[in-house]
């Protein structure tokens, strides 16, 4: 959330920044409603003041009165204060976050700006398979029955394919543990402010699972519990940056990609991720150094798979509301021709922490807001994909990468008709 004195000295930038973020905001609407809100603060202040002179003297009939009549005028200042307190914030939670100067503005994704590649593509001396083909044949997973037991996008990971995803979410997991980011094992139901904290709500609410209970939702990335671990807390300079390498299962509804990628394992409602979530100090200079440390993490573990990737600048369209700089990650899947986002690294600013309260005590005893920064490690299965296709061989086995092998026990999958996996 962007703070109303940030809006009044710069108006024009954030109606900008909306513009490019392909948002409509209403901020005259919100600094009249922030006027008539001061108004109100003041004119109950008076009146308060002059009920607080009227308690010292001696109590008259004329007193008497008029301590009634500034009772009910305090009492309908105060129920006109927040209605306009809550109109305010209904607005304020509409407003997107600012982006950096160096983020590239755009419509679309079409606009977003390659920064880096890695890896050689793989070059077969046969017709590559997609990971449809290698996962029915080698039988490592059941989309059919998914769907028969899960529903639309269900699947069941099966033999090696479920070794093989818990390998790689572990291997990032401890990786990562070992870099001294403090493991977390994150909740997947979370409350509704969770949601609002994290600038999900109100935008992304159609992707959002609600269950039956009241104020219960299932959440759609650790990034959200964890962001949220601090809320209504002042932190310590000294115990900043505080960073969090975090596992749950996710749940999207994926309500706005209806025909696309229905088929396989790249888009699905029930995913598992390892997320990266740091706290810092309100600093852009430190947060920028912190945002390249995530995108470092992740590229390294795309390299320790040896799976070509490259880095994309996200545009101003294309970047989302509460960030002001993101970097999407994607990697290369042999069957499309092409890539497919793995991993998305945003700066968040204070967005998130002034909507959950978060600060940090200063060592001249002055508090701020902190910056929140997260960005994916690793999601599993759409990881799966690169593995099936990037590793497949001529006769139709899977090489397991080698960073994996010791987790995973095999170095290769093979069909049924010969060994499944060969040992490692």
């Amino acid at each position: 959330m962007l703070s109303i004195e940030y809006i009044r000295k710069n108006k024009e930038k954030v109606l900008k920044a909306a513009k490019n973020k392909n948002r409509k905001v209403e901020l005259d609407k919100i600094l009249s409603l922030d006027d008539k809100r001061r108004d109100f603060i003041k004119q109950i202040q008076i009146l308060r003041e002059e009920r607080n002179r009227s308690g010292k003297s001696k109590p008259t009939p004329e007193l008497v009165k008029r301590g009634k009549e500034l009772k009910e005028q305090l009492k309908e200042l105060e129920e006109q204060l927040k209605k306009n307190e809550l109109d305010l914030d209904i607005l304020l939670l509409q407003v997107p976050n600012v982006p950096l100067d160096e983020v590239p503005v755009g419509k679309d994704s079409t606009e977003n700006v390659e920064v880096k590649r890695w890896g050689k593509m793989p070059k077969f001396d046969f017709s590559p398979k997609s990971h449809m083909e290698l996962g029915l044949s080698l039988d490592l997973f059941d989309l059919e029955r998914g769907t028969k037991v899960s529903g639309f996008r269900g699947y069941f990971l099966k033999n090696q394919a479920a070794i093989l995803h818990m390998a790689i979410l572990f291997f990032v997991f401890q990786k990562l543990s070992k870099k001294g980011y403090t493991p977390f094992i994150a909740p997947s139901i979370i409350k509704g402010f969770t949601l609002f904290g994290s600038g999900q709500f109100p935008w992304g609410e159609q992707e959002v699972y609600k269950l039956n209970d009241e104020d219960a939702y299932l959440s759609g990335t650790a990034e959200i519990p964890i962001t949220s671990y601090y809320s209504n807390e002042i932190l310590n300079e000294k115990d900043l940056p505080k960073k969090f390498v975090a596992f749950s299962p996710c749940f999207r509804r994926e309500a706005g990609s209806y025909g696309k990628d229905t088929k396989g394992l790249y888009r699905l409602h029930e995913f598992w991720k390892v997320e990266q979530v740091i706290i810092a100090k309100n600093d852009i200079e430190e947060a920028k150094k912190l945002h390249e440390e995530l995108q470092k993490n992740t590229e390294e573990v795309l390299e320790d798979l040896k799976i070509p990737y490259r880095k994309m600048l996200m545009c101003t369209g294309d970047m989302g509301e509460p960030q002001i700089k993101k970097y999407d990650t994607e990697i290369w899947m042999p069957y499309r021709n092409d890539y497919g986002e793995i991993a998305s690294n945003s700066i968040m600013g204070d967005f998130q922490t002034r909507r959950l309260k978060i600060k940090y005590r200063k060592k001249d005893g002055t508090t701020d807001y902190c910056y929140s920064l997260n960005d994916t490690a690793v999601p599993s299965p759409r990881i799966l994909i690169a593995i099936l296709e990037n590793y497949q061989q001529k006769d139709g086995s899977i090489s397991v990468p080698e960073v994996l092998r010791s987790l995973t026990g095999f170095s290769e999958i093979r069909s049924k008709s010969s060994d499944i996996a060969k040992p490692y």
